[in-house]
């Protein structure tokens, strides 16, 4: 090829601009300075010996040029990661099976798109979901018992020997049945629901920590009236009137008529990190590249989603 200057890694970065549009935002999502995407976009022009984008100071606009090898490049990259999985199968390298392992409240919603993506990309891939508490997977994964993980980011982990790309960040709120929900003023304060009972995951799950922590703050032991194993029967109980709970927001759509989630005081409120996490030992694997793609596809689509809801009025 006479231009040989036309990297697939400066097409990787040349998408990751044209899926942002922003030069920041592609340079932390692949972990390189802005200067190196400016760099990489520069020389496609050169080596192209055409214009992809208007310069206007520091922003880039893309032309007709830039649309079309949009879509060029995804078929390269594409070609390249089909080419590398079928010469490593031949080679004994590819399993056709991944073990991914999850929280019971992924999949509502994000394990069930990521694999979906997954699996256009890897047809012949054969999935296996292993659900449990945040604790017992990251067990399952130093045992080697499953291959990734989609859980709440760790903090009492080696991050040494696994690679974490954090995908979303979902806030905890205050479950309650709807009937009670007129009676309490949001954002709540927690300190004020001293008399009222309350239902619980048990020890080892992500939301158990934050629930220990939130009323560690409000300054009592709340009165735990059942401790349940996964957070479907723990919405159950909440729907049923039997307690209240807390909870991540994304566990909103189950029992929405049932249900109000209801914010917390600054002093209560906390974040929940959901991150794909895999041995890096492993980081080479076509299935765990996939997934990481498509782990990356669906965060850029919660940040589209988040930007077009802030726009409306």
């Amino acid at each position: 090829m006479p231009e040989q200057d036309i990297t697939l890694r400066k097409l990787e970065i040349f998408l990751e601009y044209m899926d942002s549009m922003n030069i920041s935002k592609a340079a932390e999502t692949l972990n390189i300075s802005p200067v190196s995407v400016h760099r990489a976009l520069h020389s496609l022009e050169d080596n192209l010996r055409c214009a992809l984008f208007t310069h206007n100071g520091r922003n880039l606009h893309p032309l007709p040029g830039a649309w079309v090898m949009q879509k060029q490049a995804r078929d390269v990259i594409s070609a390249m990661e089909r080419c590398i999985y079928l010469t490593r199968e031949a080679s004994g390298y590819h399993s056709p099976a991944l073990r991914l392992g999850l929280l019971y409240s992924l999949v509502l919603k994000t394990a069930p798109q990521i694999v979906q993506g997954l699996k256009k990309r890897r047809p012949e891939l054969s999935i296996e979901f292993i659900m449990n508490s945040n604790k017992k997977l990251l067990e399952a994964l130093n045992e080697g018992n499953i291959d990734a993980a989609l859980i709440s980011t760790p903090d009492d982990y080696n991050p040494q020997l696994f690679e974490t790309w954090t995908i979303f960040s979902d806030s905890i709120y205050l479950a309650v049945p709807i009937q009670d929900a007129d009676s309490l003023q949001g954002p709540v304060d927690l300190a004020q629901l001293q008399s009222k009972k309350f239902i619980a995951l048990s020890e080892g799950f992500a939301t158990w920590r934050g629930f220990q922590e939130a009323f560690r703050i409000a300054g009592f032991a709340p009165d735990i009236t059942v401790r349940v194993h996964d957070i479907f029967s723990l919405m159950s109980m909440v729907n049923a009137g039997v307690g209240y709970t807390l909870i991540p927001g994304r566990m909103r759509e189950l029992f929405r008529s049932g249900i109000r989630l209801l914010p917390l005081q600054e002093a209560y409120r906390m974040e929940q990190e959901i991150s794909l996490v895999f041995p890096r030992s492993q980081e080479n694997h076509p299935g765990l590249l996939s997934l990481l793609a498509e782990c990356r596809m669906y965060a850029r689509q919660l940040m589209m989603e988040s930007n077009d809801a802030d726009k409306t009025p």
